[in-house]
C-alpha cells in the first residue's frame, strides 16, 4: 500500500514498514594497491591509506587486523579504504605483497 515516495515508517494496519536499505558500491580498482601517506586533518599525525584493496567488507576488516596486529599499532577501516596509524609504508608493502598485492607507495 506504501509507495516508493511515502516516508511511513510504522501503521496501525500493517505495522513497521521496513526501507529498503541502498548500499553504494565501491569502485572497481586497476588492481594495484596504493599505499599513501596522509596527515591532513589529523593535527599533525600521519596515518598511512591502504586504497585499492578488491575484497569483501569482511575480508577487509580481516585484513586490516592482520596487518594492525603485524605493524603493532592501531587502524580503522572507512569506506573501503584501510587507515594504519604512523608511517610504516615500507613494512605495509612487505606485507602486502607477501600476501600477492601488486603494491605502489603514492604520493610524498
Amino acid at each position: 500500500m506504501a509507495d516508493d515516495n511515502s516516508r511511513l515508517v510504522y501503521s496501525t494496519e500493517t505495522g513497521r514498514i521496513d526501507q529498503p536499505k541502498t548500499t553504494a558500491a565501491r569502485p572497481k580498482g586497476d588492481g594495484i594497491v596504493r599505499i599513501q601517506r596522509q596527515t591532513s586533518g589529523r593535527k599533525g599525525k600521519g596515518v598511512c591509506l591502504i586504497t585499492g584493496v578488491d575484497l569483501a567488507d569482511g575480508e577487509l576488516d580481516k585484513l586490516a587486523a592482520e596487518l594492525k596486529k603485524k605493524c603493532g599499532c592501531g587502524g580503522a577501516v572507512k569506506e573501503g579504504i584501510i587507515e594504519i596509524q604512523g608511517d610504516k609504508r615500507e613494512l605495509l608493502k612487505t606485507l602486502l605483497e607477501g600476501k600477492g598485492f601488486r603494491v605502489r607507495l603514492a604520493g610524498g
